[in-house]
């Protein structure tokens, strides 16, 4: 209640200050080739969803990964699933809410634990012939022959930029800045993976070749890693199993070659997923797996982040991951994500700030100084972050701004203000046909932990360049160039 009232009073804020001139980006200069850089593209929203749903969508994943993180007992499905049944019917009405939860397309009958599945990561409703309903629970099994589902179209991956230095790659973004995507190489002989980009994990891993959907069948239209495609690839034996905000996979632990930006890691300990959750397997799902980028305490599989073995193997000079995130709205496809140091062309160096790693489990946590609008101190200290670069507005705070906002919103390091674009505060029209009314808000409440714990995603990490460095335990950040 504390951090919904805290909240609720910044975007109050907001509401009380448009007047003001709107944060600017300023053009990016090439940069120094002297260390890794991995480019990010980007997904394409999927059309046809509407706004407040698709941006509710993400509440189980952004509650859920908080309550993991602060180590407390997360809401009950039937929680998060009331959350969602409300915002459809508000929005689209009881017709709606049938045909949305239900997965197969039974009328008039709800099934349990369908949200997770009906609503994937992406949101992207699932279409199929409607059986009866004595044939559902077959169906999910996989074991029904005579009802088919509609194909699934992937999301289309904007790429980024061809690479403007030595040992670089760009970053992809998913959908409307959901994730963020590299491409690594693995086996022999090597192969490309689309990997998720996650600094609020701390595990590697991608689908088996005999991967398995938990909603039955294979595990989608992906790149798969096993003996059969590789001739260096060692099954150790040893499961492990991972739990995100949304969505789970388990598997083996396995040995083999890895390619990073042309850095290449010889037998690294990662994990391949032989049963992948649908928020995974989906053909709608566009990355291949996912590389946790927190410190490896974190890892279930016990074994070191990819930047701590390139570290180790004298392959980059220290264990430090840094990210420029792009902005889906700014059609620039200029994120990076670079090993071993921090690239001083993409941000100002006067306004570089390092702060102290005051999380004792693995994440990026920092504390935070100041909270302002427009300049204006809103009163709320003592708050801490975990700086995600997996985690998104989830929209459940309800609130709304006007699309034409130029309020500027500040959080404060290390006594830096680092501003939020109103263009990621105000994220996307209530209605599509008029833009210039109410947007959903990308700044919302939350209902997993205290006051002053606050988990901030993309909203933030588009406006300022983010680096880690787990040897010293410290987060920096500055303002970009």
């Amino acid at each position: 209640m504390q951090l919904r009232l805290s909240l609720s009073t910044l975007l109050a804020g907001v509401l009380l200050m448009l007047s003001m001139q709107a944060v600017e980006s300023l053009p990016l200069s090439k940069r120094s080739p002297k260390f890794v850089t991995l480019p990010l593209k980007r997904v394409e929203q999927a059309r046809g969803l509407h706004p407040q749903i698709y941006l509710q969508q993400h509440i189980n994943r952004s509650i859920r990964r908080l309550a993991r993180m602060t180590g407390r007992s997360p809401p009950s499905r039937r929680d998060l699933q009331e959350n969602l049944e409300r915002r459809v019917l508000a929005v689209e009405g009881p017709e709606a809410l049938e045909k949305r939860f239900n997965r197969m397309g039974v009328p008039k009958r709800r099934v349990e634990n369908v949200l997770e599945k009906r609503f994937n990561r992406i949101g992207v409703p699932k279409k199929a012939k409607a059986p009866d309903s004595s044939s559902l629970i077959s169906l999910k099994k996989g074991k029904n022959s005579t009802a088919q589902a509609a194909p699934v179209t992937a999301n289309a991956v904007a790429q980024a930029n061809a690479p403007t230095a030595a040992n670089s790659l760009g970053l992809d973004i998913e959908a409307q800045d959901v994730g963020y995507l590299a491409t690594v190489q693995m086996g022999t002989p090597p192969r490309n993976f689309l990997i998720l980009m996650d600094s609020g994990s701390a595990d590697l891993w991608v689908g088996a070749e005999n991967c398995q959907s938990q909603a039955g069948g294979g595990c989608g239209n992906h790149v798969f890693l096993g003996a059969q495609s590789s001739s260096t690839f060692t099954d150790t034996g040893n499961p492990f199993s991972v739990t995100y905000g949304t969505g789970q996979v388990s598997g083996d632990i396995i040995t083999d070659n890895v390619n990073i930006a042309g850095l290449a890691l010889n037998a690294h300990t990662f994990g391949v997923a032989s049963s992948e959750s649908v928020d995974f397997s989906s053909n709608a799902t566009p990355f291949d797996g996912l590389m946790g980028l927190a410190q490896s305490t974190l890892s279930e599989q016990k074994t070191p982040t990819p930047v701590e073995s390139l570290a180790t193997a004298g392959l980059i000079p220290d264990s430090i991951t840094s990210f420029k995130i792009s902005r889906l709205a700014d059609n620039k496809n200029d994120g990076e994500i670079t090993f071993g140091a921090l690239d001083t062309t993409k941000f100002n160096a006067q306004t570089l700030v390092t702060v102290p790693n005051v999380n004792t489990q693995g994440f990026w946590e920092g504390a935070l100084d100041a909270v302002t609008v427009d300049g204006t101190d809103t009163g709320l200290t003592g708050r801490t972050a975990i700086l995600d670069t997996g985690s998104k507005s989830d929209g459940q705070g309800g609130f709304t701004v006007p699309c034409t906002t130029t309020a500027s919103v500040a959080l404060t390091f290390g006594g830096q203000a680092f501003a939020i674009d109103p263009r990621d505060i105000a994220f996307q029209p209530v209605n599509a046909n008029n833009p210039t009314g109410d947007c959903v808000s990308g700044i919302t409440s939350g209902q997993i932990g205290g006051a002053t714990e606050w988990l901030v995603g993309d909203v933030f990490l588009k406006n300022a360049y983010f680096s880690t460095d787990v040897s010293k335990n410290t987060v920096s950040l500055a303002t970009l160039v």
